[in-house]
């Protein structure tokens, strides 16, 4: 039986998906259901699935993001983005040998591209060249979706007290339940608010996911070292603890 994971960060139109692929694909096994590119990745990471679909613009990482480093995690995964994007993306996509379903998703399109995505995997066939050309094509057009600039600063409590914490302080977040818990270099605070809310206010060229519960603020990274399980070790500037990079995030730094 065939695997898949499906990552759409609104639940309605993830729970549309789910229900066109079980009429479209009965035999599929959805393995995981994700709402965010970072438990997307690491969803596919463990279970290899045959396919994901992944919505192109997530909180956190995209799913462009997401599919270049599944590329490694793992790379027989087939890759099906779901978009909304306009006509210049659509032309990439019609260009190169990687499906997409254009929100909002229509049953016959859904049913062509199930029997693509079989054949190439009854053919052992997953085009990693052509899928890079287009992440790198999309990456270099995409527009831009932030609508108002990143936060400079938030409010976090300690016991009674109320904080006002310059993002710039922020060494980083981890996520407490359905809190975030906010380092600085002097201590910690409590966010109300859970941490996949937190990824589409904060500026990405500075806070970057290196785990599903941590947000970490690049300024504040000495250095990042790999372990011999693959997985990534930051030092911090300001903080004695080490933070763990999950094994399919080190792609992600690869270039850094």
């Amino acid at each position: 039986m065939a695997k898949a994971v499906v990552a759409e960060d609104e639940a309605l139109l993830r729970q549309a998906l789910l229900a066109a692929l079980g009429e479209a694909w009965p035999q599929l096994e959805i393995v995981a259901e994700c709402e965010d590119g970072a438990s997307a990745l690491e969803a596919i990471a463990e279970h290899r699935p045959d396919v994901a679909f992944l919505d192109i613009r997530m909180p956190g990482l995209t799913g462009l993001e997401v599919a270049t480093a599944s590329a490694e995690a793992s790379p027989a995964t087939q890759i099906v983005f779901v978009t909304a994007y306009d006509q210049y993306a659509i032309d990439a996509f019609e260009r190169g040998a990687i499906d997409y379903l254009l929100k909002p998703i229509a049953a016959d399109r859904l049913a062509a591209t199930v029997q693509r995505v079989q054949a190439r995997a009854a053919a052992g066939h997953n085009d990693a060249a052509a899928l890079a050309a287009l992440i790198r094509q999309l990456g270099a057009r995409a527009p831009e979706a932030r609508a108002e600039p990143p936060l400079s600063w938030i409010t976090a409590s300690t016991g009674r007290e109320t904080r006002l914490i310059l993002l710039d302080d922020v060494v980083y977040f981890r996520a407490d339940n359905k809190y975030t818990t906010v380092m600085t270099a002097d201590g910690e605070a409590l966010l109300r608010k859970p941490i996949r809310e937190l990824l589409d206010v904060l500026d990405p060229a500075v806070f970057k996911q290196i785990h599903r519960s941590t947000i970490v603020n690049m300024k504040a990274v000495a250095s990042i070292v790999r372990d011999d399980t693959g997985k990534g070790i930051v030092r911090l500037r300001q903080r004695l603890e080490t933070l763990t990079v999950s094994q399919p995030f080190m792609v992600l730094f690869r270039n850094m």
